[in-house]
């Protein structure tokens, strides 16, 4: 991969089927692990059994309603989370696959509970330019190409579970970028606690989650998904590292994200920027005459 500094690339969209291809990849870096919450599911150890590979780092099952050491790992889990009225971040996004390398820079604002504003700026004929923009809404996604076949797209918030296969709503989103845990509730099957690391296993309706947390501070260090629907064999391997401070928090400034399904995707999130509870940095505006897709 070649990185120019000042400059990243983005592939220009010919056509709809390629727009609709990089609006996915750029919803699914910002969401990479995203589902419904999870909740209990009839025959969920059945569905387990039949696809599990963390029987190696399982010491102790744990009974749900009466784990009460599960349920202070949880606590304190759940007390890392990053509150926040408002974040702004500058991040720079690499990722690989099979069929190319690419990279660019994601400029983002975000209202609590409200809106979330992207722009995504490449490189375009040599030029560097913002070529994306979204504004995300709990209910609705507006979309705008600047570059290539200029147009702007209006959707409703399902739009994300279709473009990018994987369900999950406007909270679960904001929870994924500011890197707070998700799938955390009482469906934990089992746990094991090291010198170091302390690995939690848990399942929802749609991945079976092996969460390692470190054994100090309960930061949140790598997820393990897998599909619980075998057919599928969709596997996600998130790492957060380089904690930093963040108000009273400590935010993971970098993330490596690995999806393998058909074939495998690896992404990077720098957070170059950031910062909670300023002044919303970035707009969003639609330039006018753009046609409406």
């Amino acid at each position: 991969m070649k990185l120019t500094e000042g400059v990243v690339v983005l592939d220009i969209p010919e056509n709809n089927k390629k727009m609709k291809k990089l609006t996915g990849f750029l919803l699914l870096a910002l969401a990479f692990s995203a589902c419904t919450t999870t909740r209990k599911t009839q025959g969920l150890q059945d569905a387990m059994s039949k696809k599990d590979t963390t029987q190696s780092v399982i010491i102790k099952e744990v009974k749900v309603d009466s784990g009460a050491i599960v349920r202070d790992i949880l606590q304190k889990v759940v007390s890392n989370k990053v509150d926040f009225n408002t974040f702004n971040a500058k991040i720079k996004v690499d990722y690989e696959s099979a069929e190319k390398s690419d990279n660019y820079t994601i400029y983002l604002s975000m209202r609590k509970d409200s809106v979330i504003l992207i722009k995504v700026k490449g490189s375009f004929l040599g030029i560097s330019s913002v070529g994306l923009e979204a504004q995300i809404k709990k209910d609705s996604i507006i979309l705008v190409q600047l570059v290539g076949d200029k147009n702007v797209k209006y959707r409703s918030i399902s739009y994300l579970q279709e473009i990018s296969q994987i369900p999950f709503d406007f909270a679960t989103l904001q929870d994924i970028i500011m890197g707070n845990p998700i799938y955390i509730d009482s469906n934990v099957l089992s746990y094991k606690n090291t010198e170091s690391e302390l690995l939690v296993q848990m399942a929802g309706e749609v991945f079976k989650h092996l969460m390692t947390l470190n054994n100090t501070n309960y930061q949140i260090t790598h997820s393990k998904l897998d599909d619980i629907n075998v057919e599928r064999n969709r596997t996600c391997d998130i790492s957060q590292n380089t904690y930093q401070p963040l108000g009273k928090f400590m935010f993971a400034t970098y993330r490596k994200i690995t999806v393998s399904e058909k074939s495998k995707l690896d992404v990077f999130l720098d957070f170059k920027e950031y910062s909670i509870n300023e002044p919303l940095k970035y707009t969003f505006d639609i330039p006018k005459n753009l046609k409406r897709k």
